[in-house]
Order: structure tokens, then sequence, then C-alpha cells
């Protein structure tokens, strides 16, 4: 069964290179990410690792845990890792499950039941604090993920989960933001002392409330 928006991220214990972990032991208060890759020394995915070791300090700012998951064992990870610091000029600083059997990979959906190529293991999870899956993205194999993008949404996230608000298209952190159809005329101005612009009855903007 595909795992939906809303639903509880499925629990599983993993091996990875920084030991064994429960996952929703492991993120416990935290944001997470849980993204995945088809094989170990695939050329798109070691730019991926690689790009998400140098972001790690804005995931922490965002109180965001990263995990990456690929379907060969630990030893090869380990090797892996190895060629990732070298060629991406970082160190992988985050853990990375071992799923030999692919049994993290199917509890997830992220294998096509009609396709048996590992290529098809290729999907984004974030996960909120009370566990429950918030974005999932799948890519081709042939295409690298935009990790500055994945933190772009994270930023809405956190930010509409705590105000009644929803962001615009392209929208980045410190623009406006559009007030919710749920806030009445009458209350915004208790609820967004910043002042708000009324575009149209039911486009409303004001700005970034969390700033």
């Amino acid at each position: 069964m595909s795992i939906r928006l809303g639903d509880i991220a499925p629990d599983f214990t993993a091996e990875t290179t920084e030991g064994s972990i429960k996952f929703h032991d492991w993120l416990g208060n935290s944001w997470g990410v849980l993204f995945s890759h088809p094989a170990d020394f695939t050329p798109v995915c070691t730019t991926e690792l690689g790009a998400v070791a140098k972001l790690r300090s804005e995931f922490d700012k965002r109180n965001v845990k990263v995990m990456a998951i690929s379907a060969d064992p630990l030893d090869s990870h380990n090797r892996w890792i190895g060629d990732i610091n070298e060629t991406q000029k970082t160190v992988v600083n985050y853990p990375l499950i071992a799923d030999p059997e692919f049994k993290i990979a199917n509890l997830y959906d992220m294998v096509h039941p009609a396709v048996t190529d590992k290529f098809t293991v290729r999907s984004v999870f974030v996960i909120g604090p009370d566990k429950k899956v918030k974005l999932t993205i799948t890519y081709p194999a042939s295409t690298g993920r935009n990790f500055d993008e994945i933190l772009r949404v994270i930023d809405s996230l956190q930010l509409t989960a705590n105000y009644s608000v929803a962001t615009p298209a392209n929208w980045k952190q410190g623009e406006d933001v559009i007030i919710t159809a749920a806030v009445k005329d009458e209350d915004i101005a208790a609820k967004f002392p910043k002042g708000h612009t009324r575009v149209k009855p039911y486009l409303r903007t004001t700005p970034q409330p969390n700033i």
C-alpha cells in the first residue's frame, strides 16, 4: 500500500553506517528526511550524498535529521563513502542505511511493483516530529535531486504548521505569505499584526509572521 501525506511514517530497525537505529526513536522530536538511492557507487547518487553532507548545517538549523538508504550492505556503504568524501570534497556526516533485502524499500513503497530494477528505489520523504509524512517526491534515476528545494519546502512546512498561512509559488524564506481561507477578515488584524494586503477576497497576503 502506498504511503500518503498524513500517514504515520513506518517505523523500522536498521543497520546503518552509524550503528543500529530504531527510526522513530532516532527521530525523537526532530523533523526528518529519508532519501533513497538505487545502489552504491552510482554517479548521480554520489553527488547527492555529497550535497546533503555540505548542507548538514542548514538541516541542523531547522531541527531536521537526515538519513539515506541504499540497497547494498554496510561494507559497500563504507567503501562508497570514501569515494563520496574524495570526489565531492566533503565528509558524509549522517547515517546511510543498509537495505540489501529491500525490507525498508518495500515498507516505504519505494519499488514499483512491476519493476525489479534497483533504479526504481529513488524517493524522498519529509517526516514531521509527529512522525507523519509531510512530503513525498520520487525522482527518475537520471535526475539529481535539488536539496535546496527540499530545504525550501521544509521552511514552508514548518511555517505553515504553526501559522494560518500558505506559501505561494516559488516562495522563499522571508517573502510574503498567503493568509488561509479559514481566517475571517475581521480576525486578520489580531492574528497578523504586521498588516496584510487584500489582493482579492480569496487572496490576502501578509509578511512572513515568524521572522
